[in-house]
């Protein structure tokens, strides 16, 4: 007995599957967009929960965000990408651009002799919003969106 299998729609089939890689490329890009915001958004809340006038000795305590004083390390706060990172992955970084943001984010020399405690900001904001599921969220909905149409 002999036999034969002929398949037809090959061609088809993979343009569907590119399209559909396509379609899923876009919404992780949008996906990583939207968490960035939301992860600088939340920095940003972290910013905000204690502060005091400019050239006074009240700085928050250590272990607790900076407090603000003028703004300038919540305004610097800002989102860099995404950018491809290979195997249908997209990075954004999230963070602040002024020099003194790191040390306050770790702790560490300020000159003189002097340490600075860590009044970490970065990490607590990202870790409650991870905890919170919104970064699952965002792209779970991106890709439903994607897959659904």
């Amino acid at each position: 007995m002999s036999g034969s299998v002929h398949i037809t729609g090959l061609a088809q089939l993979q343009g569907a599957l590119q399209g559909i890689e396509r379609d899923l490329q876009r919404a992780t890009r949008t996906a990583t967009v939207h968490a960035a915001h939301m992860a600088e958004a939340a920095i940003k809340q972290m910013l905000t929960t204690s502060s005091h006038p400019k050239n006074t000795p009240t700085p928050s305590a250590p272990g607790e965000p900076p407090s603000l004083v003028t703004g300038t390390l919540r305004r610097s706060v800002k989102v860099v990408g995404p950018v491809p990172a290979g195997m249908g992955r997209w990075l954004a970084q999230v963070g602040p651009t002024v020099v003194y943001g790191r040390v306050q984010e770790l702790g560490g020399p300020v000159g003189r002799g002097a340490e600075l405690p860590p009044r970490p900001y970065v990490q607590p904001a990202f870790e409650r919003l991870v905890a919170s599921g919104a970064i699952t969220r965002a792209y779970h909905s991106a890709w439903r969106a994607a897959l659904s149409h």
